[in-house]
């Protein structure tokens, strides 16, 4: 199995921890039904960009220059984002979850072929941070959410718990850094 996710893998302890990343998926993944899986692949399409991009456009309408200038923040880091999840994923081609295993289903259909890493978090956290370094007061709104988006890559069998974690980590890097 552990060549199918990572293509051949030599040393022991790397199977073992593909092994481990598969067991963790499917364990997400069967909680994908019903209303389950409407819940995360609702929150899923969210991620897509649709949230982000609206309270781009609305915050400039809302707070004016300062607005403004967080949306141009956080079109920076999307940006650079998206330049490096591209580069990471045409030079990893790893296979998302649910075309590695046949037990693995997608809850909602990818948007490309890789997994590693999760734009979709990579992009939440990066967001949120940046928006909450300019407006603390969204941290109880955005937080919530930008956790559900990372679990619904998981839960709807997108992608292994290490493509969150580096999407994650990827999108502090950015959000950190573009933040006011």
């Amino acid at each position: 199995m552990a060549s199918k996710t990572l293509g051949t893998v030599a040393a022991p302890w790397m199977q073992r921890i593909v092994q481990g990343e598969l067991s963790t998926s499917l364990w997400f993944n069967r909680a994908c039904y019903g209303p389950v899986q409407r819940f995360f692949a609702t929150v899923s399409w969210l991620g897509d960009g649709k949230l982000w991009y609206g309270l781009m456009a609305l915050l400039p309408l809302v707070q004016g220059w300062d607005g403004a200038e967080t949306s141009l923040r956080m079109i920076a880091a999307g940006v650079v984002g998206l330049l490096v999840y591209k580069l990471i994923k045409q030079y990893t081609r790893r296979p998302r979850p649910c075309a590695a295993h046949p037990a693995i289903r997608a809850g909602t259909p990818p948007l490309d072929a890789y997994s590693l890493p999760s734009g979709h978090t990579l992009h939440a956290v990066s967001f949120t941070l940046i928006l909450v370094a300019a407006e603390p007061a969204l941290a109880p709104l955005l937080v919530p959410l930008t956790l559900s988006i990372a679990a619904s890559r998981l839960v709807l069998g997108l992608h292994y718990p290490s493509d969150v974690l580096l999407g994650a980590l990827i999108g502090a890097v950015l959000g950190l850094g573009f933040s006011a």
